[in-house]
């Protein structure tokens, strides 16, 4: 791989680490189109101030949904943008490409991706693709490669990610398909039902990185946001306050089915394994792990130690640009999609 690129291709926001240099790109996975003429009109961080503002000719749109691809054109256009981006001449000097997919992602998901990638302008016989976790658990700096228990939790956009790890491996993997972008329709549907006041998904994002919390009780201190919406009644616009409980009370349902995603993994994990997790505790990565009060949250439903990984956000591309340097090393957990699924 001697110019290579890995790619953290998330719901939310895709990042790229560049063989060598480093991450040099973190923009939102927002395409902008023409619908008449189908042509880009904008990728990434241009794209998303677009996103509720586009004439009726142009749709802002995120060609990912629960970690996969929904919008093949756009997906393509978008890893194109960023390819060209990084690498100027990216048909002549085509660079090794490793890209993140969810764990349990179907042959047709992969294909689709590979596929993808390789019209995109990488090099078929250095197009690898490597699971979240995984490459999440090698970016936080667990033990992956030991014969020790290891638990991460990616939350992310689109997916949350749990999985047990020992022996370059893992053992024990739940993907669900509930994770930040669920957090944030849970907030617009909250507000609408209490209020009969209509939210954009930016609004709800902003409400849960302000004032989000999974968790309070009688000692949380209060904490206000005035948000702004339409009313659903006169369609008017309208503004009110939202505070941290409600923002609890909105979020309760997906946090919780997070949460048992957790214990149902615990419970299936070999007991050496669990032992040594009992020691280690659990790990989180991904922009959902910083929701205010979750660790607190999931210590009180598994009695374990929890902690937030250091740069949460990177995690993913930190591991993957890691086995991108180190290939040899790695080896074993990089899946070949390219050679074996276009045949």
């Amino acid at each position: 791989m001697k110019r290579g690129l890995a790619i953290d291709l998330g719901t939310a926001n895709t990042l790229v680490y560049y063989k060598g240099t480093g991450i040099v790109i973190d923009e939102p996975s927002v395409v902008a189109v023409n619908k008449e003429t189908h042509n880009v009109v904008a990728v990434g961080e241009e794209a998303k101030q677009m996103i509720g503002r586009t004439p009726d000719n142009i749709e802002a749109v995120r060609p990912l949904k629960d970690g996969v691809i929904s919008d093949y054109h756009a997906t393509r256009a978008m890893l194109e943008y960023f390819i060209h981006k990084v690498i100027k001449q990216p048909f002549i000097f085509k660079p090794d490409l490793a890209i993140c997919v969810p764990y349990g992602v179907t042959e047709v998901e992969k294909r689709a991706l590979c596929d993808i990638a390789l019209k995109a302008g990488a090099n078929e016989k250095g197009t690898y693709l490597i699971e979240e976790p995984m490459a999440a658990a090698i970016g936080a700096g667990l033990p992956v490669e030991q014969p020790v228990g290891s638990m991460i939790v990616d939350i992310g956009g689109g997916t949350t990610e749990v999985a047990v790890i020992s022996l370059g491996g893992i053992v024990k993997s739940s993907s669900l398909r509930i994770a930040g972008d669920t957090i944030d329709q849970a907030i617009e549907n909250y507000i609408q039902k209490a209020s009969s006041m209509i939210i954009g998904e930016r609004t709800a994002e902003q409400v849960k990185i302000s004032i989000g919390s999974a968790y309070v009780d009688d000692h949380t201190v209060e904490e206000k946001m005035t948000i702004k919406g339409r009313d659903a009644l006169t369609g008017m616009p309208k503004t009110m306050d939202v505070t941290n409980f409600q923002v609890a009370e909105a979020i309760y349902g997906p946090v919780s089915e997070m949460i048992e995603a957790i214990v149902q993994t615990l419970e299936e994990t070999p007991p050496e394994l669990a032992a040594d997790i009992y020691q280690t505790g659990i790990v989180l990565t991904g922009g959902g792990s910083m929701l205010k009060g979750l660790p607190l949250l999931i210590e009180k439903a598994t009695g374990l130690k929890v902690r937030i990984a250091e740069d949460p956000l990177e995690c993913i591309v930190t591991g993957t640009g890691m086995v991108l340097e180190n290939p040899s090393q790695y080896k074993h957990i990089l899946m070949p999609a390219a050679r074996r699924h276009m045949e």
